[in-house]
């Protein structure tokens, strides 16, 4: 086994994403740490189209971020693997699978907005996957912009232990740089080496004596943070200049590492200001796979837990996170590393599908740009070839050492659409094309309507699903009609029931007999569906009990009143009879199917339908127009909150009353106004609605 270079020891590795709200200048700050870091030679602008990180035509066309790139850079002795992810909503598995994998992330926040709706998404995200946060403000230079005010708003709405590391130079038109506050120095950009080159000087006078108060509150919050630390603590209280820099910067890794601390910088990074300053927090602050700990997992054969210490010389484990297809290669899927080396014809397990896989190539990938590489080691981030069975959130690991690592969870789709090929000979190739983007992407789900025949697919919105029918055109070059978007309901049941069901057919030769006796009772709500099989003394015989609970399973998907599916039920097998000669499997699982269907028509059901969070940023003049026009889309207002003469509605909204949407409300503000959308529950619709859902 080779040894890693040893520029890229593991102590030394950082896997961090860029996350924000769509348009804070996620893609921009990437781009620009791609030229500051050598990895570029020419700046790539967003608004250009012309991102290195965008690489899709559609990114490109649109200026937004779809799926998340990959790439690596070195900055000072460090290598930093990078994930830009996208900031919109309907592709928010984009982010939460980047966040599974990686050990730390920089937000980037609007200096005038400061947090927005996205940015409390992502956040809540790395929160759930306990991933460390540093903060940078972004766009100082535009008219508005406040600093310490978007400081204020990430402690307010985020619940963030922000802290600022740096006091900005100016602000607006008049932004120079920032005072670096470890170091008591200032850092002054100049505009026309278009960043590449800035001055260290002493600070500004008028700004000296904000900074030492800064300063002084950076240490007795990192004092409080570590109260093991006492020499650090007494050294704040009574001699604070006695500090190195040394001591400073281990105390705020210290806490950024642990999850208490998050410190804020600022800069402009479409006028080249402060990104340098950044790499140097990420390399000094952010955690390597060494300061995230042992991995922690799940013996296969005795399904007792595991930890694996994070070495090259350690047993191997990965995790697929993502699918792609390259028009080059192929099936391309992304994986980290988290324990031993990966090496090209490596035998695997994956042990999620249980099935073995053979690494045929391995590639390191800078956005859409490969090269091949003989192996990976622990930490960092690989692109395979040959892996067949693979999907996003399986577990790769030796065949000598078989564990599975903690799961992804995906958020189930809200809105569904038929498509059709437009000609025969295009019925193969769309076939083709939806299973590809399906394996890509575990919120877009295809499914056949047994009744009418037609294909529907499902996504988390109506951008998600436009995309994904203009990458069909593009990429598989299939020309399909699409029906218009409809809402994904579900069904449930509101009392308790019961059925006993017989399936009998005699026609000649030997029988069908199967006899099931169901209960069924409604979940707690969120918590899915259960089948349990409470069969006692062979009234069942056992062979026959897993057919029973698949013909259960099998039953819950289509429901009673409208065919959907049905959610939060909890089912329990009781009783049943069998026929020596005539029973059967197939038999048992008709029956079993039958028998669910029987008992909740029995039970009260109800159709629920989703429930959107919707977040409408408007100003003030318009907010009586928004606001109405909410109301009569069903939804409830749920705060209002105003910032420098602009509203932030928020509200949550049937999706089926939210189509159109935007078309309208830029009607209503003479297209001021701007909304973001996300899934929030399921609710009961109201009993007019459902009868007119039934009737369809």
């Amino acid at each position: 086994m080779s040894k890693r270079p040893e520029t890229d020891e593991l102590k030394n590795v950082r896997n961090i994403g860029i996350m924000a709200h769509i348009d804070a200048g996620k893609t921009t700050c990437t781009e620009r740490i791609l030229y500051y870091s050598g990895r570029l030679h020419r700046i790539g602008e967003v608004h250009e189209g012309a991102a290195t990180m965008d690489f899709m035509e559609q990114e490109r066309e649109r200026g937004i971020t779809i799926t998340s790139a990959s790439t690596t850079v070195y900055w000072r002795d460090s290598k930093i693997n990078i994930i830009d992810t996208p900031g919109h909503v309907d592709f928010t598995i984009e982010v939460e699978r980047s966040l599974r994998v990686l050990d730390g992330s920089v937000a980037v926040f609007d200096a005038v907005a400061g947090v927005q709706p996205q940015s409390e998404t992502v956040w809540r995200q790395a929160e759930r996957y306990g991933v460390p946060r540093i903060a940078f403000v972004n766009k100082m230079d535009r008219v508005g912009a406040d600093y310490f005010n978007a400081i204020h708003t990430m402690k307010d709405k985020l619940g963030a232990h922000a802290v600022p590391v740096q006091c900005p130079i100016g602000s607006e038109g008049e932004f120079k740089g920032m005072v670096d506050l470890v170091t008591m120095k200032a850092y002054l950009f100049l505009d026309e080496t278009l960043g590449a080159k800035y001055e260290v000087a002493e600070i500004p006078a008028d700004l000296l004596s904000r900074c030492k108060e800064m300063r002084q509150h950076l240490l007795e919050e990192l004092a409080t943070l570590d109260e093991s630390n006492e020499s650090f603590m007494m050294k704040v209280l009574e001699n604070p200049e006695s500090l190195t820099e040394a001591e400073i910067h281990a105390a705020i890794r210290k806490g950024v590492c642990t999850n208490k601390f998050n410190p804020v910088l600022c800069g402009t990074a479409f006028k080249n200001k402060g990104i340098q300053p950044l790499l140097d927090a990420v390399v000094n602050w952010m955690p390597s796979p060494l300061d995230r700990g042992t991995i922690k997992g799940m013996n296969i054969s005795d399904g007792s837990p595991m930890e694996l210490e994070p070495k090259d010389d350690g047993p191997l484990a990965a995790l697929a996170f993502k699918i792609m297809s390259d028009p080059y290669v192929g099936r391309l899927t992304f994986v980290r590393v988290y324990s031993g080396t990966l090496s090209k014809g490596t035998n695997l397990i994956n042990t999620t599908k249980d099935k073995r896989e053979r690494v045929s190539r391995l590639l390191e990938m800078h956005a859409n740009q490969r090269k091949d590489r003989d192996e990976f080691f622990t930490g960092d981030i690989a692109a395979c070839i040959g892996l067949k069975y693979t999907s996003t959130g399986d577990t790769l690991c030796s065949e000598d050492n078989p564990l599975l690592l903690e799961k992804m969870e995906f958020p189930e789709p809200v809105i569904s659409m038929a498509i059709e090929p437009k000609s025969k000979a295009d019925r193969e190739k769309l076939s083709i094309a939806l299973g590809s983007l399906s394996e890509e992407d575990p919120t877009f789900r295809v499914q056949t309507n047994e009744e009418t025949g037609q294909t529907i697919i499902a996504g988390m919105g109506e951008l998600h699903l436009e995309i994904l029918r203009d990458r069909m055109l593009r990429e598989f070059s299939v020309d399909a009609n699409v029906g218009k978007p409809e809402v994904s309901y579900k069904e449930t049941i509101t009392i308790p029931g019961k059925s006993e069901t017989k399936y009998v057919k005699q026609s000649g030769g030997r029988g069908q007999y199967a006899h099931v006796v169901l209960e069924i009772e409604p979940n707690e709500k969120g918590k899915g569906n259960e089948v349990v099989s409470k069969i006692v003394g062979g009234s069942i015989p056992k062979e026959y009990v897993p057919a029973v609970i698949k013909g259960v399973t099998e039953g819950l998907t289509t429901g009673v009143l409208a065919g959907y599916a049905l959610v939060d039920v909890k089912v329990s097998i009781v009783y049943g009879s069998y026929h020596e000669v005539d029973s059967s499997e197939m038999a048992f699982k008709i029956c079993g199917s039958m028998a669910i269907k029987d008992a909740a028509r029995k039970s009260q059901p109800i159709i629920l339908e989703p429930i959107m969070k919707v977040v409408v940023t408007t100003p003030d003049q318009f907010m009586g127009d928004v606001i109405g026009d909410i109301n009569r889309r069903r939804g409830k207002i749920l705060n209002q909150t105003t910032q420098k003469g602009v509203v932030l509605v928020e509200s949550e909204v049937p999706l089926s009353e939210m189509f159109g949407y935007s078309t309208q409300l830029r009607s209503l503000s003479s297209g001021r106004a701007t909304y973001v959308m996300e899934p929030s529950h399921f609710e009961r619709v109201p009993s007019k609605i459902q009868d007119e859902i039934t009737k369809k």
